[in-house]
């Protein structure tokens, strides 16, 4: 059964078809019960018309064999005060439901009746007619042939023979035969329209469930393939489908950029470890083979820079795993004042208490390289300014340095890059300060940013979300 109703085409199919079920009983029903209501409605206003007709003769003093009780074929008895019946339609032969099951009037009725009471509930004058009417269901035998009735009883007040009860019938036949007509109809039509349903509900998700299909395929084969450039097809229909295709394409294509820059990362890193590894290398064989040519302070600078990349690089890898920053409150002004301590030529001006919640390590880190950048390429001073602005807290290190071209100023923030091709690798770095410092500031929900300093030079802005 699970695998029969496994595919979203079945199991719209079969909840579209129980909805339609259940609204068509439910709608089928209300029918035959209206119908048959009025139907029986209609039965008692026929039966209550014939009463009333005969009560009208009977106070109109009409005597019991010259009543008109035989009309239509509908039964019809005249019972006295007590009970006993004293007309009756000719060919009535059986009947129940009226409360008097005789079918011949007694000899000994046709006179005036006993002087009770009436019981109806309605005090009638003589030749009046009861306003008050009991219905119900009953069976009689005409002429040999038994059907169901709906039986009416009407009141009259007669001059000279008390009151009497008139019980007159009307044929249910034509309710029964309606009704079983709409049953059968209903019974062979639902089914129908069900099967139709069904079908068309198949057929319509088959349709707006092929786009899916082939999205599922093509990523089945980007999967396979590990093709990463392809792209899944886009229906030409502007809705869900088209979106989740969008969407998909969309999440390729980062997807695809992840893993380029990955393995860039990857290729850039390997290349970046492989020069201070050599170098070192070659100078603890020369130093094994010739201990009076070591070089150690060069063997020094390069393991310092060597464990410096690999630092970065560890850090790198923990921000792209997604590493949430602690929700510690760092207060920027005196973190600003603690990196600035011990460097040569660089200014600070902050103002007090501008704090963020976030990682101090990793704030930390990222002032210590905008520091270590702007001394890179400052000619005498480096200045730095801790303010607030707004909800911001803004961070600014400005160099009196040549500055940043516009054409390169995101370009700097990649991993790996360095404008100055020509400068050394000991003083340059690896190229990934300032990449390491944008990313610390997008986990902390802050910008990093470049432009030209008052002064000359490039300010780089770091701007995270204030703290109280």
């Amino acid at each position: 059964m699970r695998r029969l109703f496994g595919s979203v085409r079945a199991r719209a199919t079969l909840a579209a078809t129980l909805v339609v079920a259940v609204a068509l009983v439910a709608a089928g029903t209300a029918v035959l019960l209206s119908l048959r209501s009025n139907l029986l409605g209609e039965a008692g206003t026929q039966a209550e018309r014939s009463a009333r007709a005969v009560a009208s003769e009977l106070a109109a003093g009409t005597p019991y064999d010259k009543l008109t009780l035989d009309d239509d074929d509908r039964p019809v008895q005249v019972v006295d005060e007590a009970g006993r019946l004293v007309a009756a339609s000719e060919d009535l032969e059986r009947i129940s439901g009226t409360g008097v099951a005789a079918v011949t009037p007694r000899p000994d009725a046709a006179g005036r009746g006993d002087d009770e009471d009436d019981d109806s509930g309605e005090e009638l004058e003589p030749g009046e007619i009861g306003e008050l009417t009991t219905v119900g269901d009953g069976s009689a035998t005409i002429d040999g042939d038994p059907a169901d009735y709906r039986f009416v009883e009407v009141p009259v007040q007669t001059p000279d023979r008390g009151t009497l009860t008139v019980y007159a019938g009307a044929p249910l036949s034509a309710e029964h035969g309606a009704v079983r007509t709409a049953l059968t109809v209903m019974l062979i039509g639902f089914p129908l329209l069900l099967a139709v349903v069904a079908v068309v509900t198949w057929l319509v998700t088959r349709r707006a469930l092929r786009p899916v299909e082939g999205i599922r395929r093509e990523m089945a084969e980007i999967t396979r393939s590990e093709d990463l450039a392809r792209r899944v097809p886009v229906p030409d229909t502007h809705d869900e489908v088209a979106r989740l295709a969008l969407t998909t394409n969309e999440t390729l294509a980062a997807l695809e950029t992840s893993v380029e820059r990955q393995r860039r990362f990857v290729a850039d890193a390997s290349h970046e470890l492989r020069s201070p590894i050599a170098s070192l290398r070659t100078q603890l064989e020369v130093g094994a083979a010739h201990p009076e040519l070591l070089d150690l302070d060069g063997a020094v600078e390069d393991t310092v820079r060597l464990q410096r990349l690999a630092a970065d690089l560890l850090l790198l890898a923990r921000l792209d795993a997604g590493e949430r920053p602690a929700d510690a409150r760092v207060d920027l002004a005196a973190l600003a004042r603690e990196e600035a301590g011990g460097r040569t030529g660089v200014r600070v001006r902050a103002e007090e208490a501008v704090a963020v919640a976030g990682s101090r390590g990793q704030l930390e880190r990222a002032l210590a390289n905008l520091l270590d950048n702007a001394q890179r390429h400052a000619r005498t001073v480096v200045e730095v300014t801790v303010r607030r602005e707004g909800a911001w807290a803004v961070v600014g290190v400005a160099d009196d340095g040549e500055g940043v071209p516009v054409a390169e100023r995101e370009r700097i923030f990649e991993r790996f890059v360095r404008l100055d091709a020509a400068r050394s690798r000991d003083d340059g770095g690896a190229g990934l300060g300032l990449a390491i410092a944008r990313d610390v500031a997008v986990r902390h929900g802050g910008t990093l940013t470049v432009r030209d300093a008052p002064a000359g030079g490039a300010l780089f802005e770091l701007r995270l979300p204030g703290s109280g």
